[in-house]
């Protein structure tokens, strides 16, 4: 029988987690005129686009985002056939290809729209573009001025279809939504701009996780939900309590060695860490380069046997070391937990975040694609990518 990873590390996702979270966000939103967009770039949040897009299509979005092109051909190419928008600027030269998966792009240049036109007509096929507003997070998008003559430019575009207008919020995760409501009202005026104009605007949407969770746009019929799918609350200042999200991802290994080591035994380079006293070392096939982040070394914390322990000496690129000496007897095949839960205890991605002066989304995001992903239904295995090998 062919194995499907060779090693003990995997990324686990509950699928069930997943589609539990749109639901949560749907009972939320709590109006069946108003779509729903997950975004599923950065490889899904480092859960696995594809199969996360499928359960969260299942359970009910409508839509998907993407950072850039290449991963919305994944997304394609998979199978999956809702809309698609990339969330970043796509340059001419890459409009082509968006053109022809039928993918949606990100427009904000009028320098643009007319070498987007022209790759348009000569492939006899509409290219679908939404107009992104800068409205205060001053990264992409049209200033409040830049708006009406935008729009003007793009209702001469012959092959240029408008499919929706949107912005970003940078604040609405912070219990101050002065800013936020700023926003929105700059966000409103470019949405009337166009309406003045007689431009129909099939979507328009500015809620991410956060405004979804505690913001009430009337003008809009669309949110985008992000880190919410994956069972994480944007920040600690959003009200956990208006959805009750389960955490998708789990990272687990097994114990690939086990010794006794006596006192003033260095571990690892640089010998960072020297033993006390007798100890049970065990060293685990993970490392910095599955995105178990180097400054967790002589910080982070495992789970084996339910109870937790510290990871000590240096995390090297593939492998590290425990100090299992409370949780014996220990033997090589044993699970070790590194975010998630078993028995009793849990080491929550926040919980690694804080260490790391981050937020949750980098620790999940930071995990490599040489990790592979096991999916979870139900208990049971529904699919495992492997991108070292085909599955």
């Amino acid at each position: 029988m062919s194995l499907k990873y060779g090693r003990d590390t995997i990324v686990e996702v509950d699928l069930n987690a997943v589609k539990h979270n749109v639901k949560e966000f749907k009972k939320r939103v709590n109006d069946e005129n108003i779509a729903m967009m997950a975004a599923v770039k950065a490889n899904g949040y480092g859960h696995g686009a594809v199969e996360v897009a499928k359960a969260a299509i299942e359970a009910g979005i409508n839509q998907l985002a993407v950072a850039f092109v290449d991963e919305a051909i994944e997304l394609r190419e998979a199978g999956i056939n809702v809309p698609i928008l990339i969330l970043g600027y796509t340059s001419v030269a890459a409009a082509e290809e968006a053109i022809q998966y039928d993918v949606m792009m990100t427009v904000y240049r009028s320098e643009d729209l007319q070498g987007i036109n022209e790759i348009a007509n000569r492939l006899q096929k509409k290219a679908q573009i939404q107009v992104k507003i800068d409205t205060g997070m001053s990264r992409i998008g049209l200033q409040e001025e830049e708006v009406k003559p935008f729009l003007e430019e793009l209702n001469r575009m012959e092959y240029v279809e408008l499919v929706g207008m949107f912005t970003h919020y940078s604040t609405a995760d912070e219990i101050d939504k002065s800013y936020t409501n700023m926003q929105t009202s700059l966000f409103e005026k470019a949405v009337n701009a166009a309406k003045e104009l007689g431009i129909h605007i099939p979507y328009i949407h500015s809620s991410n996780s956060a405004g979804s969770m505690e913001l009430s746009n009337t003008f809009q019929n669309m949110v985008r939900v992000g880190i919410g799918i994956y069972g994480m609350y944007p920040s600690k200042e959003v009200d956990h309590a208006v959805v009750s999200l389960q955490p998708a991802l789990s990272l687990k290994s097994k114990v690939a060695h086990i010794k006794h080591a006596k006192k003033n035994r260095g571990v690892s380079y640089g010998n960072t860490y020297v033993t006390t006293g007798e100890e049970w070392i065990a060293t685990v096939p993970i490392g910095y380069a599955d995105g178990y982040n180097r400054q967790l070394s002589n910080k982070g914390h495992a789970l084996i046997n339910g109870v937790r322990v510290p990871v000590i000496g240096r995390v090297c690129m593939d492998q590290l070391m425990l100090d299992v000496s409370k949780a014996m007897p220990v033997q090589v095949g044993d699970e070790v937990v590194f975010y998630g839960k078993q028995g009793e205890e849990e080491i929550a991605v926040e919980e690694v975040a804080d260490m790391l002066g981050t937020i949750n989304y980098e620790v999940t995001c930071m995990l490599d694609r040489r990790i592979p992903r096991v999916y979870k239904e139900n208990n049971e295995t529904a699919a495992v990518v492997n991108i070292l090998r085909k599955n």
